[in-house]
């Protein structure tokens, strides 16, 4: 992004990297979930959420440093290589440090399906914080300067909340998963119907439902597939969840054009029919 010239190179930049982190994403959940057996799979899945949230504000946050000394977003890309190239450098030491250990367990197993269509409801449920900002700028909830800060309030309760959600994990995986998404189903009233302290309230939901999202339910994902089987089980995962979402999503942008009450209760009802899907399937782990 440093070098791109014009547009087209910046946005097909944008894309490759997007590309990226899709192809990515299924493997680095199958390697954590290789270190969460000696320490425990929801600590491991939420250390890294929290270290994902606290990265994503902090690099931000070195861009607008660098813009406000009077540099520009050049400069402010260049520093982001450093970060980039030192996570290049770790991941490949540690490929060479360890090679990883694979179980031989074909197939998913019907509790995968099962927790598949559970994360679907919660995606199809869980609105956007691009509507999220629209509808507080279009409502007046709060100023448009303050927006960045609610979402910015969201991810710190999200990067602290997945490193309590993965111990508590670990301790009672039922109480947790179940706790979590029933506390979180109730953002969309706060965020949609509340005034400014309330929609603040429902964003520390939001941030906390979202860090449940990419702690919990990748550790249950870890917990019942083995590990010659799991970063396709992940990559199906997250293929279907974005799915999910991207429908949800639509739906949402829809009904909030005819009735927000609507769209409440969609995004709510939708959250809470995961609950007896995950009660009714179970949260045991597999047996290795």
């Amino acid at each position: 992004m440093a070098l791109a010239g014009n547009w087209p190179l910046a946005a097909a930049l944008i894309m490759t990297e997007r590309t990226g982190r899709a192809i990515r994403k299924p493997s680095t959940a199958a390697m954590l979930s290789h270190a969460g057996h000696q320490i425990g799979q929801g600590w491991v899945f939420g250390l890294n959420e929290a270290l994902d949230q606290a990265g994503a504000t902090i690099g931000p946050l070195i861009m607008a440093l660098v813009l406000f000394v009077k540099g520009g977003y050049r400069q402010g890309y260049a520093l982001l290589a450093i970060p980039a190239i030192v996570t290049v450098a770790t991941i490949l030491a540690a490929r060479r440090l360890f090679a990883g250990q694979m179980l031989d367990r074909p197939g998913f197993g019907r509790r995968y399906w099962y927790y598949l269509a559970a994360a679907g409801c919660i995606g199809a449920g869980f609105a956007d914080f691009a509507l999220i900002g629209y509808h507080f700028q279009k409502a007046s909830i709060v100023s448009p300067s303050l927006i960045p800060v609610y979402y910015a309030v969201a991810m710190g309760a999200g990067a602290i909340g997945a490193l309590a959600l993965g111990g508590l994990y670990d301790i009672n995986r039922t109480r947790t998963v179940l706790g979590t998404f029933l506390a979180a189903a109730f953002f969309a009233p706060l965020v949609f119907l509340g005034g400014p302290l309330i929609a603040l309230g429902g964003m520390v939901l939001w941030g906390i439902g979202l860090a449940g999202q990419e702690s919990l339910l990748r550790s249950l994902v870890a917990s019942i597939v083995d590990g010659s089987r799991r970063a396709t089980a992940f990559g199906l995962f997250d293929t279907g969840f974005g799915i999910a979402w991207f429908i949800g999503s639509v739906a949402m942008g829809y009904l909030y054009g005819i009735s927000i009450p609507a769209l409440v209760i969609f995004s709510v009802l939708l959250e809470l029919i995961a609950l007896p899907i995950f009660a009714i399937v179970g949260l045991r782990p597999v047996k290795a």
